[in-house]
């Protein structure tokens, strides 16, 4: 089914008065894009676009550069080192600034002249008809706004080459992956950024976008998608949740919805470590106990987990895994021993498993393994890292997260609670965090929940999808079960929230599919596993890994969805393989997982069901 589908439609000079005159000066009733004039000839990729497009009166194009094939993909800032990508076609560079941006002192991390947006244009004779819009990652940021550098990350590039129009954003702020944007120079909340980075962003990317290319191309879209993992995955969803007609299919990968609650509970495990032992647990006793966990699980013997969910692994009990002198035990170590580890070591990994509680109690795993969809009750505040996981990779390592300490910092509305990368003029980050106890830590999480009206709605949970579903929009989202930064649970637990919203499992799944991936770090090209092997300790190669791949001429996902949309075929198996192909399995649609027939080789997908 072909559809077009924008906000604000087509915006070019000639017709701008009229364009907005239909959307009612910019609002949100959607519209089938009018066609350009016959006389309106497309534009070059020079500086006729600079003249030739006039969105509205906050945007200006800054900067248009003509790529050959083969040319370095550099402006005249951009650094020698690392060496820029190299286009691998012919294509057209388009810099915008969307303001009005946040005014201020000049140099302050919360001031900022607007959203900074790229859009890469195919040659007209290579184009796809498809705009694929990129997500972005942690705080954002970037390079988007200055029209000396490149901040478009190069692993998007050969999109651009496939044939695909492709737009990244700075999500209205310049300062890469730092939380400091968010605080004014007075301490108070910077609600402009906050909206910015959390919404208006990326309507804006569709909107220029769309009028960008029906000024390039003479002709609009035939489909627009949205590709977002992580951050990128929240704002899929956001746009779904607000602006359902921007796109006609969402990617959404490892999506970091719950903002404020599971990335306050990403500041859970170092909490923990410090209230019960003073001091991170070295990183070679985490994964000696998370290889514990995979060998204790993993039934089949295929040397990962494929359904970490249901392991109740507890290393208190394992006689294997504790120090000489623990009752009960068999290990001749001691505590300063990489091969053990102390009783209460092994009570802190049950914590980090199970998840932010506000008491810094949990249940015997045999019970209650912390992977309720709905939560086990009050107490849990938020899920914990899957067994296998590995712990210290960020959330448990020798310093935490910073985006978690930048969000309880925010939350608490005072910046010595962050890392030394936060600054503020009222003071910079000092560590702070390491003061809070279990109780302090919940009502940071409190904290955030009552905020949600000056953040924006980070949190972007919200279930209704109703708009999206009645729009004819598809959202195929995918997390790996060994995610080492985002819990997976969050992404069941919205699932089946929205399920509930919008009349059950058959209903959601005519428009909203869920795929988990076992093995999969949290990685954005599907290049690593944080599941730990048992053998090694370390993180199992991937070649014993069946991961999707990304924009290299398989990328699984992405083209199940477009199937989806274009053809109308659903995915409900995707079956994937390994990075050297020695290894293959089945994805299978939420709520049922890979199931061994009990015949052939662990390592063929003929060899499973999805059940």
């Amino acid at each position: 089914m072909t559809k077009f589908r924008t906000r604000t439609g087509v915006l070019v000079a000639a017709f701008t008065a009229t364009m907005l005159a239909a959307c009612g000066g910019g609002g949100h009733t959607p519209f089938a894009p009018a066609p350009l004039p016959q006389t309106q000839a497309a534009l070059s990729c020079d500086d006729s676009i600079k003249t030739g497009i006039h969105p509205d009166a906050n945007t200006t194009v800054t900067v248009v550069k003509a790529f050959k094939a083969g040319d370095s993909l550099a402006l005249s800032g951009t650094p020698a080192a690392p060496v820029p990508a190299t286009a691998g076609a012919d294509m057209c560079l388009v810099k915008l600034v969307v303001g009005p941006g946040n005014a201020g002192p000049a140099g302050a991390p919360s001031t900022s002249a607007g959203i900074g947006l790229e859009v890469w244009l195919p040659a007209p004779s290579a184009w796809n008809n498809i705009i694929r819009a990129m997500g972005s990652g942690g705080w954002a940021g970037g390079a988007h706004a200055d029209s000396t550098q490149i901040g478009t990350r190069p692993q998007y590039m050969p999109a651009v080459t496939s044939g695909y129009v492709i737009v990244t954003s700075d999500h209205g702020h310049a300062l890469l992956n730092n939380g400091s944007f968010a605080m004014n120079p007075d301490g108070s909340i910077n609600t402009v950024l906050w909206q910015d980075f959390a919404e208006r962003s990326l309507h804006e990317m569709a909107v220029k976008t769309k009028a960008l290319v029906q000024a390039y191309y003479a002709k609009p879209q035939k489909y627009a998608y949205w590709d977002g993992f992580s951050t990128g995955g929240r704002q899929g969803f956001k746009l779904a949740q607000k602006y359902p007609t921007d796109f006609d299919g969402i990617l959404a990968g490892s999506p970091a919805i719950n903002w404020s609650k599971f990335i306050t509970g990403e500041l859970y495990p170092q909490v923990a470590m410090q209230r019960e032992l003073g001091a991170p647990i070295a990183a070679a006793k985490l994964n000696f106990v998370s290889g514990a966990a995979v060998k204790s699980c993993d039934t089949l013997g295929v040397g990962f987990l494929l359904d970490p969910l249901q392991c109740h692994y507890d290393p208190t009990k394992d006689a294997s895994v504790l120090c000489n002198g623990v009752a009960g035990n068999g290990a001749t170590g001691t505590s300063g021993n990489a091969s053990c580890v102390n009783l209460t070591e092994a009570r802190v990994i049950n914590q980090i498993w199970y998840g932010e509680t506000a008491s810094g109690a949990w249940p015997d795993p045999t019970v209650d393994n912390g992977t309720n969809p709905g939560l086990a009750g009050p107490d849990q505040l938020w899920y914990g890292l899957t067994r296998g996981t590995n712990l210290p990779l960020s959330l448990a390592g020798t310093n935490p997260f910073p985006i978690a300490s930048d969000q309880v910092a925010l939350e608490l509305q005072d910046p010595s609670y962050a890392g030394n990368t936060f600054t503020n003029a009222t003071g910079n980050g000092t560590n702070q965090w390491k003061t809070l106890d279990y109780a302090g830590l919940a009502h940071a999480f409190q904290r955030g929940l009552a905020l949600q009206a000056a953040f924006s709605n980070i949190d972007t949970d919200n279930p209704d999808l109703s708009g999206f579903r009645d729009a004819g929009g598809k959202v195929l989202t995918y997390h790996g079960l060994a995610d080492d930064k985002i819990m997976p649970m969050g992404s069941i637990n919205y699932y089946s929230r929205v399920a509930a919203a919008m009349g059950g499992n058959a209903a959601t799944q005519k428009f909203d599919r869920l795929f988990l991936i076992p093995g999969l770090a949290h990685d954005s090209t599907f290049a690593s596993s944080a599941s730990i092997d048992p053998n090694t300790n370390a993180n199992i190669s991937t070649n014993k890994v069946p991961l999707p791949q990304y924009l290299n001429g398989r990328d699984e996902m992405f083209t199940a969805l477009r199937k989806w949309v274009e053809n109308g075929v659903a995915p409900t198996r995707i079956d994937v393989s390994s990075k050297d192909g020695s290894v293959s399995m089945p994805l299978c649609l939420y709520p049922q997982k890979a199931t061994y027939s009990g015949g052939g080789s662990l390592s063929a997908t003929g060899s499973y069901t999805c059940q």
